[in-house]
């Protein structure tokens, strides 16, 4: 039986994680909206991957992967449908100056496919301002950030389009901002604008994801329309990280390749073939490991030894020489070494970009912090998925990604749904 046709909106849409778990699902997009460059031409880069894919020239897709051919060759080998994919990706910021140009582009992009109505939208507001480490960091505790009030250009956009079902993603400190009545008011605004709405805190460790990542999924949908909250099965297994990151090569501090591909050390394991995370075809990217200086490379060693010991290194744990932080009252843990023998990765956050030294590569012989692919595949990203732009930019968008399979699993409830 032929599956239904869902035409989805992307907002906020980051690096594309949620996109992609719904790509996955069969789910097509008519526009994303995201104000970050690198995370645009990201997106363009995968949406034109699964382009390809639909049209059997996959082999195109794998010829820039593999570096054969640049980027605006890779661009240029269907120009007119490229064209087509770049126009419905919004590289601006969502504002009140900006609103009635991006509904505008998303009513002619709806015109032009001959679409009655939109059946989804899907997007989170950037999380900081609800973090806890960000209100911890804010002397107004981010009560006077403007991105607390995002919400209400989605709100805009599901008053506009008016789709059957919405998900909106978002870390759990959203429920404890402003004394929890920001979260109060998000929910007003929506049911508001004609939905009955629930939300859970998710876990994607338990979406065949090895990490431990909690989201707010909040869900709405039309009143009256009888839908409801989907139950979502815990998905166990016996793997660890070490079934994610054993096959990928060994680096020193400096040492690999961002572009430039790189084999495999190893075959994979059943892990990476069941997620989807490394085919046949593909092969390693993104796998540059940072400089280090010598001091901190001796503060990850220290870390490890913890670690294979079975402790957790604390910051006041060090000798007096290598603490140089005048703060030894909190965040003693910021030294982390990444569980290889656990079921699940400790979360990946943005703040990876600035340094990796809570994100250490258990093996003492590479001593280093991990790569941007390392980071995705903790985030369940497949290797053949390109992050365009610098390596600080590459791990900013993946630290702020919620991880496709989790994704996947959502948006394949969110399709029974509607059917």
């Amino acid at each position: 039986m032929q599956k239904t046709e869902l035409f989805a909106i992307d907002l906020f849409a980051g690096v594309g994680g949620l996109m992609e778990g719904f790509k996955r699902a069969g789910i097509n997009f008519i526009a994303h909206v995201e104000k970050d460059k690198y995370c645009c031409e990201t997106i363009k880069t995968r949406l034109f991957y699964h382009f390809l894919k639909e049209n059997n020239e996959e082999d195109l897709y794998y010829k820039y992967l593999y570096g054969e051919i640049g980027r605006e060759e890779f661009l240029n080998i269907y120009p007119a449908e490229f064209q087509e994919i770049a126009e419905g990706v919004i590289n601006t910021e969502i504002n009140d100056q900006n609103l009635p140009a991006i509904i505008h582009t998303i009513c002619e992009r709806i015109k032009r496919k001959n679409l009655k109505n939109i059946d989804i939208v899907i997007g989170g507001p950037p999380c900081q301002a609800y973090s806890l480490v960000g209100r911890a960091r804010d002397p107004y505790n981010m009560e006077k950030d403007p991105r607390n009030y995002l919400y209400r250009y989605y709100v805009s956009i599901l008053e506009e389009f008016k789709p059957e079902v919405f998900v909106f993603e978002n870390v759990p400190g959203i429920l404890t901002a402003g004394k929890g009545k920001l979260f109060k008011d998000i929910q007003q605004y929506f049911k508001n604008a004609g939905y009955e709405i629930e939300y859970r805190i998710l876990n994607s460790a338990d979406f065949f994801v090895l990490q431990n990542r909690k989201r707010v999924i909040l869900m709405g949908w039309k009143k009256g329309s009888g839908l409801r909250y989907p139950t979502f099965e815990k998905i166990d297994h016996n793997y660890k990280v070490k079934d994610l990151l054993s096959d990928l090569p060994p680096l020193k501090p400096g040492e690999g390749e961002d572009r430039k591909p790189l084999q495999y050390s190893g075959p994979p394991s059943d892990y990476l073939i069941k997620a989807g995370i490394r085919s046949y075809r593909d092969v390693v990217i993104h796998h540059k490991a940072r400089n280090h200086r010598a001091m901190d490379r001796e503060i990850y060693r220290i870390a490890i030894e913890y670690y294979r010991n079975g402790k957790k290194l604390r910051y006041t744990d060090l000798p007096e020489h290598l603490q140089t932080h005048r703060n030894k009252d909190s965040f003693l843990d910021r030294f982390k070494v990444v569980d290889w023998e656990a079921p699940f990765c400790h979360t990946v956050v943005a703040h990876i970009s600035k340094d990796g030294h809570y994100y250490i590569h258990p093996d003492i012989n590479q001593l280093r912090s991990i790569t941007v692919r390392e980071a995705a595949r903790i985030q369940s990203f497949p290797d053949n998925y390109i992050f365009e732009g610098p390596r600080t930019q590459q791990f900013i968008q993946v630290g702020n990604a919620v991880p496709p399979l989790m994704a996947y699993c959502i948006a394949v409830e969110i399709r029974r749904m509607l059917e």
